[in-house]
């Protein structure tokens, strides 16, 4: 960021940013990453180009930007997890319904699957996503050791196991949307919470 935004009312500079991350967002699923350029984004957005400039260097800040705005959502929901009380078999079912739904989400995951095929190319959109993804899988793992949870006890490589096939299983739903529209969060949990049940308790 550079010294202008530092001089600026910070939640006013928030708010600038934050309209130039939605305006790319929806630039990024229409077009994707390589159609949607810096004069496309600042029209969406209702901004010169030299005023994005202010807030982000380049196209490659923005979707980095992006992925950071994930992470701290990632965080709120783990943190939401960990704060919950009652087993946490029972916490995450209770939160599986949003979780679906998140995952079915049209835009979000339109934007996602356009920022993994973006890793594809680029080495450094890869490595965050590698280092949310690691995040994600270490808090998965430090609720799995709860003290509530019945799995508590198992090794590393079981819980590495378990965790790998939940997010496999969620993260996969952006697929399936994409391929059968007409799929629904009512219709996935049918299948998805026995399918939790079973990864989140010894068997």
């Amino acid at each position: 960021m550079n010294s202008k935004t530092r001089k600026q009312d910070p939640e006013l500079a928030q708010q600038r940013r934050n309209q130039v991350l939605q305006a790319a967002s929806d630039c990024f699923r229409r077009r994707g990453y390589h159609g949607a350029g810096m004069a496309e984004i600042s029209k969406t957005a209702g901004m010169s180009p030299g005023h994005i400039y202010n807030y982000f260097d380049s196209k490659e800040a923005i979707i980095e930007a992006i992925i950071e705005r994930d992470m701290q959502e990632m965080f709120s929901v783990f943190h939401g997890f960990m704060q919950a009380d009652g087993q946490l078999l029972d916490v995450m079912l209770a939160g599986c319904p949003n979780g679906v739904a998140k995952h079915l989400d049209e835009e979000k995951s339109a934007l996602k699957l356009e920022m993994i095929s973006e890793a594809a190319r680029n080495d450094k959109v890869a490595s965050l996503l590698q280092d949310n993804d690691r995040e994600a899988r270490r808090l998965m793992k430090q609720l799995m050791r709860r003290d509530d949870s019945l799995i508590r006890d198992f090794p590393d490589d079981e819980l590495d196991a378990r965790i790998c096939v939940m997010f496999a299983t969620f993260g996969g739903l952006m697929i399936r949307r994409t391929l059968n529209p007409e799929l629904t969060t009512e219709l996935v949990l049918q299948a998805l919470k026995p399918v939790l049940k079973t990864l989140l308790s010894p068997f």
